[in-house]
């Protein structure tokens, strides 16, 4: 063994046994090798003599590249010398006397890259330096199995690496697969077609294997050879015999049906199409399908059935004669019963492809009317085929229900298969209504009859079928329950599943009845029903935690619908949910399954939303309001008694209790309406007060819990939509409390409930803002920074986030404040420190933010600030120095460079609209300011930048009129013309 064939054993080692500075040495050297000018002497030799199979790898794969890099600067007699040799190797040849080993003799993949050095020369060579590469390959053929398995490694090769349009080729491999299919099509493949004949002729009973290779050949190629050569009674006859004899293995059959498959779907006309089907004879292979159905054979039969299938309908389609549509019906008709078995009996991976072609199938009914008896019994085949389909696998019906890791992902995957196949089915429905309405109607009786233990997933596919169909209803259909729902709805309301602690049929049932839910605004006498079904076991009352809590979701929803109609019903459905409320109203009855979660809340929403209704006599309300509310703040005031001496172990226990708390009062409020509880009932509205007042003690005695004060502030919120002005006494106290130590995140809170109170009573707040204006700025000018957040590595951290969302929050909270008459709360005594900062602050967004959104609203907040804070042109300045840093910073900034900056993108949507609002300022400059504005901008500014006199008048003379859209216009040319002078030679900043 010399040193190359050292070096590459080395160089191959997986064992780990090699030293890695050694294997790296071995790397270097064989790519040494590799580089000098004799190399493909060197492989050929070595391929010659070496038994070494890593060595037979190397000197193929080196091949391979060296021709790939080097063949145009190979001189003429190393071309042919490298020619014959791999021709040698690939026909078994001896290259001379002294060649003692057959490269054909080694495993497959050595075999399957010398296929690949053949096709690279038969890219470079073939048909104009190499014309005879098949005819010479055809004449070895004879010398038995391990040259034809050669040539077909050769021919798949050739497919995959240069014919296949299955992989992305360039605009030069298109072409030379062009090249070498044309040449082949006129030299060579009637010869090649007929060997393929002649060997599985001969070979069939023999070799099964190199049958199965031929065939794999020849599937690959029918696509774009003379169909006449395979499809013709011989050929075609064989294919037949070899899918047909139940003594050939299944492979050997499966390879057939797929060459049959290649000729159903080659291109071509489609009269000539449907003639080429029709003489196929689908219908010898029907009964294959019948056999093991889990067989490489059925699957391989299967895709045949689907792509022919597919094939008769495209035909279909595109034949207008009456003849060619009777026939492709005929056709269509045969093949279709033998469809509809595979989908529901066979385990395949041809379920997509079928559902698509009966997605056609069905599109191709919706001009037929009526349907024929054939076709109808095929809409109800179809039908089957669904809900054989949407079936779960009873094998996880305990994952499922358990909902453990396998049984999420099983659930995930039916979800998405099932998509296709409720397409489908909104499909016939459309097709055939009365027929699927039929089908879902006996498909659910069915299963109210069966033994629910044993058929749980057809119970769960029955309901499926049935919310699905739901989608493609009309509301009109849906409220009058035309047809057979009027009879389905009622059946499945009065219905109790023996099975119906299964989680997945409690889910599937709960969403059905909501589905419906239109059909109950209409037939009010089912409403009973409807409450029995989500107040019992069956709904918010399920053993199974997340079958209840969907419920309590649902429920309220349907509350939200119904509402008014539930009223006669209220105490049944209070008193139902007694258990439910209850386990709000025990000190630590939370478990840890409802921990951190807004479990229950809907509950209190869909309570609160039938008793905050004005149709509920008053007394009642309060009755109810008090029934709830009392124990609620109660448990509140008990869980903050002694809060400071508490165990710390308890702590945790107590913060998660007060937070379901705060939620089950916060979701109990959104059923009460602004002017029932301060207008026409201020009882109610006391009611809420004194529980306001209950729970802003915990920002008392819970200061620095992130948790409670995000609720508290929620429930202000709640507060101020619903007493209005009436909640004022309870927000200085509030307010202070929120503000004291709160974190960037919480700040950015606290400043939306600002925002709130702002939008609601305007002036209303002056008092109140002018008194944590000043706090709100020494924080945030401490912690924001004044130029732009870090950019890289590092910088989107959670900290950094939180930042940029207090900034922006504080951009909308001074454009909030500025926009709603309140400029003057800048201004106050305690707030005029904060000024310059603020001033500066906004500048800087208006010009350089990343948001082109934030920068509109800075914008807007100047035209505010000059609208409010100027006067007149020669009054007294309200605010001293205003006025000049408006036109020296803000007019040249803004109005001038910023929009000067290539960045600032005209043809985006938002960056037009902010530059409405930078050319409204200065008609706002102008209007306050007069000649003062003029003279400077055009003076100082529009000089800085180069600007023509010619244009700097026609500035003037359109800023001074009164049409705002050519002012808009004629800035925005002036900019532009400006970019084109400075050609990026002027930094603007």
């Amino acid at each position: 063994m010399d040193d190359l064939e050292k070096a590459i054993l080395i160089s191959f080692d997986e064992s780990g046994a090699v030293d890695s500075a050694l294997k790296a040495q071995a790397v270097g050297y064989c790519q040494q090798i590799k580089e000098t000018p004799s190399i493909c002497s060197i492989c050929i030799e070595r391929l010659c003599f070496s038994k070494l199979v890593q060595v037979q790898f190397w000197c193929l794969q080196c091949l391979h590249e060296v021709l790939r890099v080097r063949y145009s600067s190979m001189g003429p007699e190393e071309k042919s010398f490298i020619r014959k040799s791999v021709f040698s190797l690939a026909c078994y040849e001896s290259i001379d006397d002294k060649n003692l080993v057959r490269v054909l003799d080694g495993p497959a993949f050595i075999k399957n890259k010398l296929a690949q050095v053949v096709v690279t020369l038969i890219c470079f060579e073939y048909p104009m330096i190499w014309p005879s590469v098949f005819v010479d390959f055809l004449s070895n053929l004879s010398k038995g199995v391990v040259v034809i398995d050669m040539f077909c490694r050769v021919l798949n090769a050739l497919d995959e690496e240069v014919i296949s349009l299955d992989y992305p080729r360039s605009q030069e491999e298109v072409a030379i697969a062009g090249q070498i299919k044309d040449a082949m099509r006129q030299q060579c493949i009637s010869q090649v077609v007929r060997a393929w004949y002649d060997i599985l002729l001969m070979y069939r009973n023999s070799d099964p294997d190199l049958c199965c290779s031929v065939l794999d050949s020849m599937r690959r190629y029918v696509s774009w050879i003379d169909i006449g050569l395979i499809a013709n009674d011989a050929f075609v006859g064989l294919l037949f015999e070899l899918m047909l004899v139940s003594g050939f293995p299944d492979q050997l059959r499966g390879a057939a049906a797929g060459c049959i498959h290649a000729v159903a779907a080659k291109r071509m006309d489609p009269k000539a199409k449907l003639t080429l089907l029709q003489s196929l004879q689908i219908r010898k292979v029907f009964g294959l399908v019948a056999g093991d159905n889990d067989s490489e054979l059925v699957s391989s039969v299967c895709s045949l059935l689907t792509g022919y299938s597919t094939e008769v309908l495209e035909c279909s389609k595109r034949l207008n004669s009456e003849d060619g549509k009777a026939v492709s019906t005929e056709l269509l008709n045969e093949v279709l019963p033998s469809v509809f078995y595979v989908m529901q009996n066979c385990e395949i991976d041809e379920t997509f492809s079928i559902v698509q072609f009966l997605s056609g199938y069905v599109g191709t009914l919706k001009s037929l009317a009526p349907l024929t008896e054939t076709q109808s019994l095929h809409v109800g085949q179809i039908l089957d085929v669904i809900r054989s389909q949407i079936r779960f696998d009873p094998a996880y019906r305990n994952n499922l229900d358990m909902l453990d890791k396998t049984g999420k992902e099983e659930e995930d995957r039916m979800a998405e298969f099932r998509k296709d196949l409720f397409v489908l089915l909104r499909s016939v429905g459309r097709v055939a209504p009365d027929a699927t309405q039929l089908f879902i109607r006996n498909s659910l009786a069915s299963a109210v009859a069966s033994n629910g233990d044993v058929n749980a997933e057809e119970i769960e596919a029955a309901l499926s079928l049935l919310y699905a169909f739901g989608e493609s209803l009309s509301d009109e259909t849906m409220k009058t329950g035309n047809g057979l729902l009027g009879e389905l709805i009622p059946m499945l309301l009065s219905t109790k599943f023996p099975c119906h602690n299964n989680r997945l049929v409690a889910l599937i049932y709960l969403e059905t009845v909501t589905r419906y839910m239109k059909f109950f605004q209409e037939n009010t006498q089912y409403i009973p029903l409807v409450l029995s079904a989500f107040l019992d076991e069956r709904g918010i009352h399920h053993p199974n935690r997340n079958v209840s809590r969907r419920a309590s979701y649902l429920f309220m929803r349907i509350v939200k619908l119904l509402k008014a109609k539930l009223v006669p019903y209220i105490e049944t459905i209070l008193q139902s949910l007694q258990d439910t409320v209850a386990q709000f109203t025990t000190i630590y009855a939370v478990s840890k399954e409802l921990s951190g979660c807004e479990d229950g809340s809907h509950i209190f929403e869909a309570i609160g939303l039938l008793i905050g209704m004005e149709d509920v006599p008053l007394e009642k309300q309060s009755e109810y309001l008090t029934a709830l509310l009392t124990p609620l703040c109660q448990q509140v005031e008990a869980l903050l008694l002694n809060a400071k001496a508490q165990n710390p172990e308890e702590s945790p226990a107590k913060i998660t209790n007060i937070q379901q708390i705060i939620m089950a009062i916060n979701a109990l409020s959104k059923g009460f309406s602004e002017r029932l509880v301060t207008a026409s009932r201020p009882a109610i509205g006391l009611m809420f007060k004194q529980t306001l007042d209950v729970l802003l003690r915990i920002l008392i005695i819970y200061p620095k819990i992130e948790p409670l004060r995000c609720k508290v502030t929620s429930f202000i919120h709640r507060m101020v939509d619903i007493l209005g002005s009436s909640v004022f006494p309870y927000l200085p106290k509030a307010l202070e409390q929120l503000l004291a130590e709160s974190e960037p995140k919480e700040l950015a809170g606290f400043l939306l409930l600002l925002n709130q109170l702002i939008c609601k009573f305007n002036t209303g707040v002056q008092d109140i803002l002018e008194e944590v204006y000043p706090a709100i700025a020494s924080r945030v000018f401490n912690i924001l920074p004044i130029d732009a957040f870090p950019t890289g590595p590092g910088s989107n951290t959670e900290e950094i986030r939180e930042l940029q969302e207090l900034q922006r929050t504080f951009y909308t909270f001074l454009h909030v404040i500025a926009t709603h008459d309140l400029s003057s709360v800048f201004l106050s005594s305690k707030s005029r420190a904060y000024l310059d900062p603020m001033m500066q602050l906004i500048l800087h967004a208006s010009c350089n933010h990343k948001d082109i959104l934030v920068r509109k609203a800075c914008v807007q907040i100047f035209i505010r600030l000059i609208k409010d804070w100027c006067v007149s042109p020669y009054g007294e300045e309200k605010v001293p120095g205003f006025r000049s840093f408006v036109m020296e910073a803000f007019a040249t900034n803004c109005c001038l460079y910023s929009v000067l900056d290539k960045s600032f993108e005209f043809r985006d949507a938002n960056t037009l609209v902010l530059f409405g609002e930078i050319v409204l300022v200065q008609k706002v400059m102008f209007e306050k300011f007069g000649n003062d504005f003029l003279v400077h901008f055009v003076s100082k500014s529009l000089q800085s930048a180069h600007c023509p006199q010619d244009l700097a008048e026609q500035y003037c003379q359109k800023l001074q009129g009164s049409d705002i859209k050519a002012l808009k216009s004629f800035y925005q040319s002036l900019v532009e013309n400006l970019r084109r002078q400075q050609n990026g030679s002027l930094v603007f900043r």
